[in-house]
Order: structure tokens, then sequence, then C-alpha cells
């Protein structure tokens, strides 16, 4: 479907920031420094403690390193050398931003500039059903956004907020409410081109009084550790599931979340149908629930269930339900490990998938943090009309955060498939991508 001059852009402008939408669901990672500071004294700029037990009583007689306090280096003013060596040149710095934020109000966005050297996901034969990341060997501008926020703050009573985005690029049209009824209605005409166009993602009132918040109007239905802002995500290309299982990129209706119970939020609405903006075509329940089990491990689940689409001429009407479970876990400081998996059924068997994506994330320190996605997932006609295949991906990325507000995104990935028929076919591609946020 439907670099520039990154050093200019770099010397311009460097700090950064994101902000996360439906059921609070965030990946961002969040890279932890790994210096350990022998002395215990306050860590340098971007260089705090790699493990819990990095400074305790007995961190300075038994010398330490990068990973922490485990190998012998005879006394720590060597450690504190040769940590200062592999981490002066990571201070990123503060983030920058274009309009900062006064009484609650915001407003801000990123450029994200991409190559890639192919289709990234696929189904066999010539329908490829790769919603994003289909323009191949192009440089391109995939995401111009642009949003304006006012948050609410319930700690005193009600309050009233709400926030609008703006999105341009070869991501547009992916994003548009092509779920509507008409090929012409809200934004779903706004391309530019064959590849380019711009979309309205959201466009939602907030309101909330206590533990209780709800949003109403047009929003991203994140249901999965993916999403289509891409701050939010590790790797410049997406995986099977979210372009398979997460049918529903935006709906319009209402959501509420209620989070006044310990370690727990829950979720629930209604929204007019799948990728919809205003217009009625579907019904359909919207739902979650996060858990914090652990300090190290929290878990989300979400699910979506219902009349996905009714227009008539539009083909059979689809409905059906997607759940979804995100869990994550902070295998130690520098280390997470994060899984989902995900189940569709559209028309009573008529389509289906299943599968589960795998995500490892080791940082090396705040400039760098290095990530690999696995991936399983059966698709009985959601991939490809009509056949039943196992689609696997491996892809191993980097995120090298060049100042706060600059991150370059390099990445392999290897796609393989089989069909039930025994047909097989693969795919290697490469890609890299830039965020510019402001």
């Amino acid at each position: 479907m439907k670099l520039t001059k990154l050093t200019l852009l770099a010397a311009i402008t460097c700090g950064s920031y994101a902000s996360h939408v439906f059921a609070e669901q965030s990946n961002d990672m969040q890279l932890v420094a790994c210096e350990v500071n022998c002395d215990c004294d306050e860590p340098v700029c971007g260089c705090e403690p790699a493990c819990d037990n990095a400074c305790d009583d007995n961190a300075c007689d038994g010398g330490c390193d990068a990973a922490g306090c485990s190998i012998d280096l005879g006394d720590c003013g060597l450690c504190d050398r040769i940590a200062s060596l592999a981490f002066r040149d990571c201070c990123i710095g503060d983030p920058w931003q274009l309009f900062g934020e006064c009484n609650r109000i915001s407003a801000g966005g990123w450029l994200q500039t991409a190559y890639q050297s192919d289709v990234q996901g696929f189904g066999l034969g010539t329908f490829d059903r790769s919603n994003f990341n289909s323009y191949n060997e192009h440089f391109q501008l995939q995401q111009g956004w642009l949003f304006a926020e006012r948050s609410i703050d319930t700690s005193c009573g009600f309050d009233l907020g709400g926030r609008i985005d703006y999105l341009y690029g070869t991501d547009g049209p992916d994003v548009q409410a092509f779920g509507n009824p008409g090929e012409t209605r809200y934004d779903n005409s706004w391309d530019n081109g064959t590849h380019y166009g711009s979309a309205l993602p959201q466009l939602y009132l907030e309101v909330g009084y206590g533990d209780l918040t709800a949003k109403i109007g047009h929003m991203i239905t994140n249901i999965g550790f993916e999403s289509v802002e891409a701050t939010k995500n590790f790797f410049s290309s997406h995986s099977f599931a979210f372009n398979v299982s997460q049918v529903s990129y935006t709906a319009t209706g209402i959501v509420a979340t209620y989070s006044g119970l310990d370690n727990v939020t829950l979720t629930g609405g209604w929204v007019e149908g799948l990728n919809t903006a205003f217009e009625d075509n579907g019904d359909v329940f919207i739902g979650g629930v996060a858990l914090d089990l652990t300090d190290r491990l929290n878990a989300s689940y979400n699910v979506l269930g219902g009349k996905f689409r009714d227009t008539p001429g539009d083909g059979p009407l689809a409905q059906g339900y997607i759940h979804s479970i995100v869990a994550e876990y902070d295998v130690r400081c520098d280390l997470k490990y994060a899984m989902q998996t995900s189940l569709v059924d559209v028309n009573d068997g008529e389509a289906t998938a299943v599968g589960i994506s795998n995500y490892l994330f080791k940082t090396v320190n705040d400039c760098t943090t290095l990530g690999a996605r696995f991936e399983w997932l059966n698709s009985d006609g959601l991939a490809t009309d009509s056949v039943n295949e196992d689609l696997y991906e491996l892809t191993l990325g980097m995120n090298y955060r060049w100042c706060a507000n600059l991150m370059v995104r390099p990445e392999l990935r290897w796609d393989w498939s089989e069909t039930a028929m025994g047909v097989k076919d693969d795919r290697f591609s490469y890609a890299t991508s830039a965020i510019l946020t402001f």
C-alpha cells in the first residue's frame, strides 16, 4: 500500500521525547547506562550503575567492569579510567522541544526518514498484504508527525483535555480511515500520488474524574507491542503480528480507563468498526487489563470483538475477535525480554491467525541498544487470500542515539514461509531509518 542531511539536523537540534495513547501500552526502549561507579559517587552524565549491587560495600574490593562487579581489574582508579574511556562520548544531552509545554498544553512531533532494500513482511504469490514498509528501494519520508495535546489532571477532581495528530508520509495512507463506508470520507482520500498521503490518526476529547478517564473520538488502538507511531518502536520494520493480527490501527468511539486498583489498570469501551473515523461501519467492544506483576514483570491483555464491518457491497460481513497478550520482563537492568502472542478469528473461522513474537533488547550504553526479534505466525487466509501458511521472520537491529533528539535505526531482516501445500518462499532485506523529534 499505500538522509536528507542528518548531520546538519543533528547540529541544529538535539533533544527527545515521546508520548503514548491507547491503554498506556508502550515499548519505548529507555536506554539504561551501564557504567559502574566504583567509588559510589554520583554517576557522571549518562553513566549509572549497571546492576542493583554495583555499589555495594564490597564493590571496590573486587574491582569492576562495565558489565558489573565481577571482574577483578585491580583497583577502582583503573576501573574509573576504563569506564570513562568507554562512555566519554555518550552524553546525549537534554531534549530540545520546538514548542514545549504550558499549563499542560503541549505540541511537538517527529520526522522519520527511511530506506529499505525490499518489501518487509509478505504473503506468498502476487498478493502482498504489508500495510507498512512497502515502498522499497526509495529514500522516503515515512512519518512527518505533528500533534497538539492538553493532558488532563484528575488529582483534584474533574478535568478536560484532548489531542489531535496529523501525519504525512508513506505511512499516511496506511493510517487513514480506510474502514469508513466509501472512499472519500474523513481522511481516506488524502493521498498524494501512489505512495504518499496524509492522515488524522487521532482527534479526541478526554475527560476524567479521579481514577476514571475516557477518550471520546478518533484514536489509535494499539493492542499489541508495536505501534503506528515510530517513536514507540525499536525496529524500523513491523512484525507480521502488527500487519496481520493487529488489523485495527485506528477507530472511533469511547474508551474508558480505570486506574484505581493497585498494580491493575482496566480499559473498556465501544468503537464503530475498525479503522473508521466518525462513521458507523460496525460495532466492536474494546477492552483490556494491564498488570504490574512484579518490579520487573508486567503483562497486558487486550481484546476486540464484534462486527468489524457491515457496509453492503464491501464483501461479506466481517465479524469476530482479536486477542493480544503482551509480557515484558527486565532480565537485568541492561537486558529486556518481551513477548506478544495474538489470536484472530474472522467470520467463524473463515480467516484466522495465531502466532508469537519474541523481542530481546541489550543496552550497551545511553547511546546504543541492540535488539533482536524472532516471530512465527500461522495465517489461514489473512496474510494471503485463501492460503494457509506459516510465516517466520528474524530481525536484528540497533538503535543509536546520536543525541537526545536524533535516533538512527539500522536493521537486517530475514523472512521465510511455507504453505500447507509445501510451497516455500524467503526474502532478505536491510533497512535504516532516522527519527528526529522536536
